[in-house]
């Protein structure tokens, strides 16, 4: 072989050994750290599994834990024995249940993953069906100094978006409240507390009917097949299949019930009303928006002129004018003057 090649191939093997093996920089080190943090993204994401079900009731095996992270059985139990190891989980007549490590550990995770998730809803205009994706990635990066930050700069919140509690930094979680959509009776009121967020295909359809916690209804008609009601004066159809995901509180009180589906978009020209509140429905830039506009509960609005076509409308409001879609004005509740 020609000396000149021998020698460029020596170097370049010299050069691929050194990116290789090198301490703390090269790719076997690289590729262990990786290893590492996905085998801990696992570890994380059963104790999640394992206290969601625990705190839900709902019976799991190690089947459904195989389903739920898309691993093989013998990646299960390498798991579940990695667990044990790290005293995550016990096992008590052959039934898995995560110790009191692992149960702080799990809230940790969930607390993070709620965080983020009321992070993105607040302060970004990330899509609803977004949300959970990104925070499944984020309840991996960020420790418990973070999160306490991160809650100290959302003023604390105790739930997220959807309406699940969020752990405090102490562990302590309060219990879910309300009933199932389902046993809402006809004719009655309710205010929905929690939409679940999985499966992604479900919230979405749930998102764009505009179902979300805080949402007032009016049970109108029931059967076994599917559920109509009136949120916000507009009748809506839902599936049973579809509303286990929705758990609601009943509402009692007539004068809430009465002020409940007034908003904005119900005001008539000429008319004039106080804002009470803004809802759940506006969130991050587009929220902050219309408070910028000066729409604040207890801040008079009148609508001054609707365009041609009926959409947008221009309202007064502190001496300025404004113009509203009537997808922003059915997110303004308001009580006439």
């Amino acid at each position: 072989m020609n000396p000149v090649i021998t020698l460029l191939f020596g170097t370049a093997l010299i050069v691929l050994l050194y990116f290789f093996f090198v301490p703390n920089g090269g790719v076997l080190q690289l590729w262990r750290k990786i290893k590492k943090q996905s085998e801990r993204e696992l570890v994380e994401d059963a104790l999640k599994f394992l206290y969601n079900s625990e705190y839900d009731g709902i019976q799991y095996s190690e089947e459904s834990l195989c389903s739920t992270l898309s691993i093989s059985a013998e990646q299960k139990n390498k798991l579940l024995t990695r667990l044990k190891e790290l005293n995550l989980i016990k096992q008590e007549n052959g039934k898995i249940s995560l110790s009191a490590e692992g149960n702080s550990y799990a809230l940790r995770i969930i607390r993070v993953h709620r965080l983020w998730e009321k992070y993105l809803a607040d302060k970004t205009s990330v899509a609803e069906t977004e949300w959970h994706n990104l925070a499944e990635t984020k309840e991996h990066e960020l420790d418990s100094e973070d999160a306490n930050k991160l809650a100290a700069e959302l003023g604390n919140p105790l739930h997220d978006p959807h309406g699940d509690p969020i752990p405090n930094e102490f562990g302590e979680i309060p219990a879910r409240q309300g009933i199932k959509l389902t046993e809402l009776e006809e004719s009655k009121f309710g205010v929905i507390v929690h939409v679940e967020d999985e499966p992604k295909e479900v919230f979405a359809q749930l998102s764009a009917i505009g179902l979300f916690p805080g949402k007032q209804i009016h049970i109108l008609k029931k059967n076994k097949d599917r559920i109509i009601f009136e949120a916000d004066g507009n009748e809506c159809v839902l599936a049973t299949e579809l509303t286990d995901n929705i758990s609601l509180i009943p509402i009692r009180e007539k004068e809430e019930i009465i002020n409940s589906f007034l908003t904005l978009s119900n005001l008539k020209q000429g008319e004039s009303a106080f804002v009470v509140e803004l809802s759940n429905a506006l969130r991050g830039l587009q929220r902050r928006r219309m408070l910028d506009f000066g729409i604040v509960p207890g801040a008079k609005i009148t609508a001054q002129l609707k365009s041609l076509s009926g959409d947008p409308t221009a309202y007064e409001i502190r001496g300025t004018t404004i113009a509203l879609r009537k997808n922003q004005s059915d997110h303004i509740y308001i009580k006439t003057a």
